[in-house]
């Protein structure tokens, strides 16, 4: 599905950061950085160029490939690894920072994938997420039309017990990232770090 998606001349979300990550990203302790489901590599890039050590993991093999052209392009370096976040190893204690932006996955594979990220993340790293909240359904701006795929603050609470969020907001706002992210969306943003 991805492949095809990416699979055009077009950047599906645009070139750009995400808006909270560019807003926020100062959160992020400087150092190795881990993005899941990274696609065309607009916020991988925007880290490279602000020092970071970027990892850009994404299922698209084809949507990866445009996220090494950007970074060419933008004259950085950042490391990309095809892989399905279900099987793929995040390792224990090895991140500074993992970015989650718009990664919507099922209930099974986000409740695992969630575990890992509180094994792979530093003592002194931070967990970074935008994704969009059930109420997106009602806007149709972008995002999965499944309620189960999209994220609550309870989710987040829930599911990664072992984080303290600096940072946990649900709010509305215009989102305007590429081609399948335009409009008003209900969102949520979470900074959080171990306990």
């Amino acid at each position: 599905m991805w492949d095809k998606e990416y699979d055009r001349e077009e950047y599906v979300y645009g070139k750009l950061p995400n808006d909270f990550l560019k807003s926020h990203y100062q959160a992020i302790p400087k150092g190795k950085v881990l993005l899941l489901a990274e696609g065309e590599g607009r916020n991988a890039v925007f880290l490279a160029k602000l020092g970071y050590n970027v990892t850009a993991v994404d299922i698209s093999s084809v949507g990866l490939k445009k996220a090494e052209k950007l970074a060419k392009e933008n004259d950085v370096v950042i490391e990309t690894i095809c892989a399905d976040l279900a099987t793929f190893d995040l390792g224990d204690n090895k991140w500074d920072g993992i970015v989650s932006i718009y990664c919507h996955l099922p209930l099974a594979l986000r409740q695992s994938l969630y575990k890992r990220i509180e094994r792979a993340i530093k003592p002194s790293g931070v967990f970074f997420l935008e994704g969009y909240t059930p109420e997106q359904l009602n806007y149709k701006t972008g995002g999965p039309p499944v309620a189960s795929m999209m994220i609550t603050k309870e989710t987040l609470v829930n599911e990664l017990p072992n984080l303290v969020f600096s940072h946990l907001e649900t709010l509305e706002r215009v989102v305007n990232e590429g081609i399948n992210h335009n409009g008003l969306g209900a969102v949520i943003q979470a900074i959080g770090k171990l306990k």
